[in-house]
């Protein structure tokens, strides 16, 4: 692994994070300035500044300040923090089960919050019921029921999975036990949908489909509070990573508890994924494709992995919102839809590319 990190020099590396850095603030740049109020790449990039060392809005702000603030910002804010989530999460758990091909939905979290979000829908929409029941399932009703059945839902399956994993010692089951659990909740999410109502299975199936269209800065602060550790925890293990990508054995040999360090970040990758789901309903493809684009530019070392993936998951996340909003007039495509048709081909391309290299 050390031969193969050493391959990327220090100007190819100083290259990728310059240039990922420089298309991040102008992709933020211009999906801020895309809608109905229109303005420049450069007077939305200078109303954030101003807002943000403002912290918010002023006595007399500008018409611009105001759309940024109130409507573009929180959602470019939890997309770029949702999308750095998901590559961090994908990044580590590759590096956990060995396999380039491992992604967040290998542990049930994706499934498991969408079973908590179709059965919060699905009461929600029973609280218009007579009598005390109505009463009960009325909490339901709210759009934090659905975020927070989901954050709940993704836990349970992540745990469901931990529980019957053996401690982590058995790579091959804990991925059977992943196979066994998504397969469970889809068949709940399904029967959900069926007798759901009318209005509740749009609901079900358009959260299914990811959006960030109802972002709130209350939830960029949840995810900012949940992902920002994940980030400096995972940053200090990156040695432990780099080793633990060499394989079972030789990390014992070197001194790592291969166990709790597999269950620590299994469990810190399952609350940052199952927070940005909540959220954002199912985003697929990021934590698959971002790690693998990143691995060839950069190489295996997770020193400059980790951050490179969080920069662009974030990208990867902003572009997608933005060609959601701006694909059709008038209309907010499920980014879930976009990140398949776009994440499929990408990633079959870079698996042809990786062949090659190898070769």
């Amino acid at each position: 692994m050390q031969t193969t990190a050493n391959k990327t020099s220090p100007f190819r590396q100083a290259a990728v994070f310059i240039g990922l850095a420089l298309a991040l603030v102008l992709a933020i740049g211009w999906s801020a300035s895309v809608g109905q109020f229109g303005a420049t790449i450069g007077e939305s990039l200078s109303s954030m500044v101003r807002l943000v060392f403002n912290a918010g809005l002023g006595d007399a702000p500008e018409p611009i300040d105001t759309v940024l603030w109130q409507v573009r910002l929180p959602r470019i804010a939890l997309a770029c923090l949702v999308g750095a989530g998901l590559a961090l999460a994908g990044v580590a758990l590759q590096a956990v089960f060995g396999n380039p091909l491992a992604e967040p939905g290998l542990i049930g979290v994706s499934s498991g919050a969408a079973v908590g979000a179709a059965t919060a829908t699905v009461l929600g929409t029973a609280a218009g019921l007579s009598g005390a029941l109505g009463g009960v399932l009325s909490v339901f009703a709210s759009s934090w029921a659905i975020a927070v059945s989901a954050f709940i839902g993704g836990a349970v399956a992540t745990a469901i999975v931990a529980a019957n994993a053996h401690g982590g010692r058995d790579i091959a089951r804990i991925i059977l036990v992943g196979v066994a659990v998504n397969s469970i909740c889809g068949g709940l999410v399904s029967l959900l949908t069926f007798v759901a109502s009318t209005a509740a299975r749009d609901r079900i199936v358009f959260w299914q489909m990811g959006s960030f269209a109802s972002a709130t800065w209350t939830q960029v602060v949840i995810i900012t509070l949940v992902t920002v550790p994940a980030v400096i925890a995972m940053w200090v293990s990156y040695r432990k990573l780099d080793i633990l990508s060499l394989g079972e054995a030789q990390a014992r040999h070197l001194g790592i508890n291969v166990i709790t360090l597999r269950r620590a970040i299994i469990f810190g990758t399952s609350l940052v994924v199952a927070a940005g789901v909540a959220f954002s309903g199912i985003i697929v493809f990021i934590g698959l494709v971002v790690p693998h684009a990143a691995r060839l530019l950069l190489g295996p070392a997770h020193r400059t992995l980790i951050p490179a993936c969080i920069l662009g998951g974030a990208l990867a996340t902003t572009l997608a919102d933005l060609a959601a909003r701006t694909m059709i007039t008038g209309a907010d495509l499920p980014l879930g839809m976009l990140t398949s048709i776009v994440g499929g081909p990408l990633f079959f391309w870079l698996l042809l590319r990786s062949k090659r290299a190898v070769h």
